[in-house]
């Protein structure tokens, strides 16, 4: 039996492989539908109030690590003392190389994401050195100075909105303030100075709240410019491209952020139309559990987009002409059932030409995935050299079935629901489509079936996104919708097939 016509038979699956793994609904991510007249995404991605802490807390180790170590700018005073005259002293090297945040807070606001960084300490280092001068002498001494950062707070409005169907970042409001600082000397005649030294304190907690005010908001700007550099499309093989344009969102509620991308399939070089389908989508639904962090939401017209272009790509017709019970691949098989085939050829060898009609028909329902396929099969004879149709039978295949996830691996499952054939045309003569159609659903159940749902439950594995991935992703099927609830985890393993289902 050929692969291809596996692949054939029930496409769905495949389909729906495609969508997940390439970018998951929640109690707390509540039902949004879009206001616009203009919305026309099929895709909306949901992050939950746990999604949000999750990725605050990667944001702000990810930030402490890239800050640290930090560099502040020098710092120099002169100070008039008595009997003494003008002092020079400068702070130089000055390099916070530790920050630690004990606690942290994300909450939508109406224009964007509010973090705020409580409680923090930071441990820094400086070069001192300390000048003055007279007539008759000169004094010089240096050193070097620990500091140790009490009760920091930084706080940073994180603007979203999108632009030219772009995600964007934007750092609306950015501070960080200083409660306390302590100054410790080494060196030199430290003890001596350390009074003066602490005159530089002003100037130290600005230069920290200065710096790392700075630093984030750098940070995001650079961050906002890596999100301009994604791709609007994702390429699928040489066929298929995905449309990842933002048409929907932000919309940012009380406890959760939920986004919407065109997310129609088109043939690679051709003219990406959004929305060509009409249907106007943002909207979440309730997962089963209140747990997990993110939601994707696709609709079926996904599906049926990719069933376009591969259908227009003419990647659906397949000869079979190998099948396990090979006896189906010759006209005796067929005597019993098609008795004039036998007759006029016989034990000539066969195979049998499929050809979609038409894109199969996708539909979503609550009990899962429904896939109609209307295909001709023309009855080939191998007759010496010559390729002799005899006869060709109209099919529509009514397919369901079901997929899961289990850390990054994507598996499912397939069933034949329903199967009408009528005879098209024949030049042996009328055929008894009841017999027909009876070894025609038995191929399909007993041979085609297994072997597909064989693969399917072994799985496919899913891509991460920089080395972060679905845990503990559900699957749940709404009206016309295909919702993936899920966790979100560090992925440190490699893919090893295996069945997920049983």
């Amino acid at each position: 039996m050929g692969r291809q016509t596996i692949t054939f038979i029930f496409p769905t699956l495949l389909f729906l492989t495609i969508i997940i793994s390439s970018p998951t609904q929640i109690n707390s991510i509540k039902s949004t539908e879009s206001n616009t007249s203009a919305s026309n995404g099929f895709i909306s991605f949901g992050i939950s109030q746990l999604g949000l802490e999750f990725a605050k807390d990667l944001m702000i180790n990810t930030a402490l690590s890239s800050l640290i170590p930090l560099q502040l700018p020098e710092i120099e005073q002169k100070i008039q003392i008595p009997l003494v005259g003008k002092v020079s002293m400068v702070l130089s090297d000055i390099v916070i190389s530790q920050v630690n945040v004990s606690h942290s807070v994300v909450r939508p606001g109406e224009i964007g994401v509010v973090i705020v960084a409580s409680g923090a300490t930071a441990v820094l280092r400086f070069d001192w050195s300390y000048e003055y001068s007279t007539w008759l002498f000169e004094v010089t001494d240096s050193g070097v100075a620990s500091v140790k950062v009490e009760g920091m707070e930084i706080g940073m409005t994180l603007g979203l909105y999108s632009q030219q169907g772009t995600l964007r970042l934007s750092p609306v409001d950015c501070g960080c303030y200083v409660d306390y600082i302590s100054i410790k000397l080494d060196g030199g005649a430290s003890w001596l100075y350390q009074g003066i030294v602490d005159f530089f304190e002003d100037d130290i907690i600005s230069a920290i709240e200065d710096t790392i005010t700075n630093k984030v908001t750098e940070a995001v700007k650079k961050l906002d410019s890596k999100f301009q550099s994604f791709s609007k499309e994702i390429t699928f093989g040489d066929v298929a491209t995905l449309n990842v344009t933002i048409t929907d969102g932000p919309i940012i509620s009380s406890d959760s952020v939920v986004i919407g991308i065109d997310g129609l399939f088109t043939q690679i070089d051709s003219e990406v139309t959004s929305g060509s389908y009409g249907k106007k989508l943002l909207s979440t639904s309730s997962c089963n559990s209140a747990e997990n962090m993110v939601a994707i939401s696709v609709h079926e017209n996904v599906l049926n987009s990719a069933s376009v272009v591969y259908f227009n790509t003419h990647n659906m017709y397949w000869i079979v002409d190998n099948l396990p019970d090979q006896k189906l691949m010759n006209t005796a098989g067929w005597r019993f059932i098609i008795p004039k085939l036998y007759k006029q050829f016989p034990n000539d060898e066969m195979n049998l030409n499929f050809t979609v009609l038409s894109p199969p028909i996708i539909k979503v329902e609550n009990e899962g995935i429904v896939a109609t396929v209307n295909t001709d099969v023309v009855i080939n004879v191998m007759d010496a050299a010559d390729v002799i149709p005899v006869a060709c039978i109209s099919m529509e295949i009514e397919a369901s079935g079901f997929a899961g996830i289990s850390l990054n691996t994507i598996a499912g499952g397939i069933s034949l629901s329903k199967l009408t054939m009528s005879l098209k045309w024949s030049k042996i003569g009328n055929l008894h489509m009841i017999l027909v159609q009876s070894v025609m659903s038995t191929l399909i159940k007993s041979i085609i079936i297994p072997v597909v749902n064989l693969r399917l439950r072994i799985g496919y594995t899913l891509p991460d996104f920089y080395g972060y991935g679905l845990q503990n992703a559900s699957i749940v099927y709404d009206d016309a919708k295909i919702i993936v609830c899920s966790d979100i985890a560090h992925h440190a393993y490699e893919y090893i097939p295996h069945q997920i289902l049983s």
